[in-house]
C-alpha cells in the first residue's frame, strides 16, 4: 500500500524515528493505528454505556421517578456550603 502523507505528518514520522524507540516508518504507523484501535473501542463502550444510563432515566421519568428542579437545587447548594 502507497500512502501519500503531508509534509508535516512525514517529518513528525521521522522525528520519531530519530527517537530511536521506532526502527522505520511502518512501526509509527503500527503504533498509531493500534492507538487509534484502542481510542475507538473505548469510545464505543462509552457510547453503549452512556445510552444505557439514558435509557434508564427516561425509564424513570415515564415512571414519575424524578425530583423537582428546586429540591435538585437545594442539595447541590447544601453539599456546595459542607465544602466550603
Amino acid at each position: 500500500m502507497n500512502i501519500q502523507l503531508k509534509a508535516e505528518y512525514e517529518q513528525f514520522i521521522q522525528n520519531r524515528i530519530a527517537t530511536g524507540r521506532y526502527e522505520n516508518a511502518e512501526d509509527v504507523i503500527i503504533k498509531a493505528l493500534t492507538l487509534l484501535e484502542e481510542w475507538e473501542k473505548g469510545y464505543q463502550e462509552w457510547e453503549e454505556e452512556t445510552q444505557q444510563k439514558l435509557a434508564a432515566g427516561l425509564a424513570s421519568i415515564e415512571h414519575g421517578d424524578m425530583l423537582d428542579s428546586q429540591v435538585v437545587m437545594a442539595r447541590l447548594e447544601e453539599k456546595l456550603s459542607l465544602k466550603m
